[in-house]
């Protein structure tokens, strides 16, 4: 059990093993075992593992304790880094001492732990929804539902009945809109931010999302296609690609098959998502498409027909207003 616990131990475990309290001093004093917190125990001397931190935090807690929020993400590989505060979520009746770095949630129903082995945690919708509560933004809030389903440990079905379930919840309406266009196929923020800042306000057709396609024996997703005018925008979020030459490689393949790749970043959907929109237009009208894109508001420059004083014509990327720069929906 006590290697299970990755060497953590309680005053009470250590007694129901047999042993003394003047052994359990004994060794305190000798430096070969660690107190952690009060009453819980490391049986080395070494510094702790984070897995032993873990550990020894969540028997300190005690009884219907489990991580939550960020530290429940860490375990269950929604997070890739060790957040610096660990959360425990703990049942209404339970009060525990402040401990120095964790965070401690009192919750209206006991936390439900996910089943498996490992620390107590709450499962992945569960996590989801609290991140989503403790986010900072909207944005924030809402990246957590994108990287679950991105990553293919929920659904959006599973995280909208979550949502719908919890009776006090910040944003919403603006999560449940979320998760249906996570649904519709967006993996990322900023596929998310395409669909509702450049693709719909400005009445462009509807595109296929993260559609699978065959190249010989390798196989690409694709962000967004346009497959009546074949054409594929991909977008390039935060952390640039690790690999370009697989980026390009999947362009030229497309290429050869007669399609053309448009490639957006951050700056050019959340600053410029009406520039950005002028740019996919004439695409897909090169590509066959007939229809007229619209403005996304009165600001929205993108049908003006006659030449501003600038001398720029319509269609011009530059000659859009960008009405929507740090606009949100």
């Amino acid at each position: 059990m006590f290697d299970e616990q990755a060497g953590a131990v309680t005053r009470r475990q250590i007694i129901e093993a047999g042993l003394t309290e003047e052994t359990v001093r004994a060794r305190l004093r000798a430096g070969r075992w660690r107190r952690a917190f009060n009453g819980v125990y490391w049986m080395f001397s070494g510094p702790p593992s984070r897995a032993a931190t873990l550990w020894a935090t969540l028997l300190t807690a005690g009884r219907g304790a489990a991580f939550s929020h960020e530290t429940a993400a860490e375990l269950l590989g929604l997070l890739d880094t060790p957040a610096e505060t660990i959360h425990v979520s703990l049942p209404p009746d339970r009060r525990v001492r402040a401990l120095p770095g964790v965070r401690l949630h009192h919750r209206a129903t006991a936390p439900v732990a996910a089943p498996g082995s490992g620390p107590a945690r709450t499962g992945v919708v569960d996590t989801v929804v609290d991140l989503t509560q403790t986010a900072a933004t909207m944005d924030d809030a809402i990246s957590w539902l994108v990287r679950a389903c991105g990553r293919r440990m929920t659904t959006p079905a599973r995280l909208r009945a979550a949502l719908e379930a919890r009776r006090r919840l910040r944003w919403r309406d603006a999560l449940l809109a979320a998760v249906a266009d996570v649904g519709a196929g967006c993996h990322s923020l900023l596929e998310l931010r395409y669909l509702r800042d450049v693709e719909r306000p400005h009445g462009l057709p509807a595109g296929s999302r993260q559609q699978r396609r065959r190249s010989g024996r390798a196989t690409a997703y694709r962000d967004v296609e346009y497959g009546a005018f074949r054409r594929i925008v991909e977008l390039d979020g935060r952390a640039a690609h690790l690999d370009p030459s697989r980026d390009r490689w999947r362009d030229n393949a497309a290429a050869t098959q007669g399609w053309s790749t448009l490639r957006f970043g951050w700056a050019d959907v959340n600053a410029r998502p009406c520039e950005t929109a002028v740019v996919v237009a004439a695409a897909l009208r090169q590509g066959g498409w007939t229809g007229t894109p619209t403005r996304c508001g009165t600001a929205c420059r993108i049908l003006d027909k006659p030449k501003d004083p600038r001398g720029q014509s319509p269609g011009d990327p530059s000659a859009c207003g960008g009405s929507a720069s740090g606009r949100r929906r």
